[in-house]
């Protein structure tokens, strides 16, 4: 899996990337007139999903800042990480410490040229344009393999990433494959949209609503809380386990109620044992 030539790469601007939509529901500039129309369609939905985005990223933040600053990992492999932005994972991570190693996997090409030029100075940390969905190729390639030790602790980031799988894609089996390579005393941490069912029938019929809003980006799927659990394996789970990404382990008491919105998606960490 060999990196194109930025230089040669020709950019696509009539179809939107899940990238580029997100960057627009972070109020970002790198996105063009179809990414911002599909994600009026998403608003049309669901009103506060820019909410969500922005809780996810406060998530991230959270949780790199623990495994780096209190369990000690230094090691972060980001998985279809997006465009870079404010607190990008290797700036939390490196906050304490500049050595810590990060490399960021997307298949967007924006994200690569954006990223490799976000990161021409930091040798600790790289871009990589791939497949999160094809872990062999992933785990193989050699700017990855140059720059991560897999025979020590990783962080396997997949946030907000893994509900743009299919699941003719297998998403479960794709994650058994990246955990099945790490090192004992790695931490997978996860993000995904999720669809409470029977639990709450009311957030049940906004979550069938956005999953039709989210259709002309051609993915989005809002989960069950037991499919999610299963794309963890039997790693074991940091409590507080898999919850609403607002109450993992957070920075102080809510100043307000949550939108609807914020409430359809999980959050978890699990360690390798």
């Amino acid at each position: 899996m060999n990196d194109p030539d930025p230089t040669t790469m020709v950019l696509d601007t009539s179809k939107p990337t899940i990238a580029r939509v997100y960057d627009a529901s972070l109020g970002g500039k790198d996105n063009y007139e179809v990414d911002r129309k599909v994600w009026a369609e998403i608003q049309k939905a669901a009103p506060h999903q820019g909410a969500v985005s922005r809780m996810n990223r406060r998530w991230l933040i959270r949780v790199v800042r623990y495994l780096a600053d209190e369990v000690g990992i230094d090691q972060f492999l980001d998985l279809g990480s997006g465009l870079p932005t404010a607190e990008n994972t290797h700036q939390v991570a490196q906050y304490h410490d500049p050595e810590v190693r990060v490399v960021y996997v997307d298949i967007d090409p924006v994200c690569n040229v954006h990223g490799r030029a976000l990161l021409a100075e930091n040798e600790h940390t790289h871009f990589v344009q791939g497949d999160f969905t094809k872990p062999a190729e992933v785990l193989a390639h050699p700017e990855i393999t140059g720059a991560l030790d897999f025979d020590r602790p990783i962080v396997l980031m997949q946030c907000g990433t893994l509900h743009h799988v299919p699941d003719e894609q297998d998403p479960v089996g794709v994650m058994r494959r990246y955990i099945d390579a790490l090192a004992p005393g790695s931490h997978v941490m996860i993000s995904h949209f999720w669809d409470p069912g029977d639990e709450n029938p009311e957030l049940h019929r906004l979550a069938r609503e956005v999953e039709e809003g989210m259709r002309n980006l051609g993915s989005g799927w809002w989960r069950s809380r037991e499919d999610i659990q299963a794309m963890f394996d039997d790693l074991e789970m940091l409590p507080p386990g898999l919850v609403e990404l607002e109450d993992w382990w957070p920075l102080g008491p809510r100043v307000r109620e949550m939108y609807p919105e914020q409430h359809l998606i999980l959050g978890g960490v699990g360690r390798k044992a």
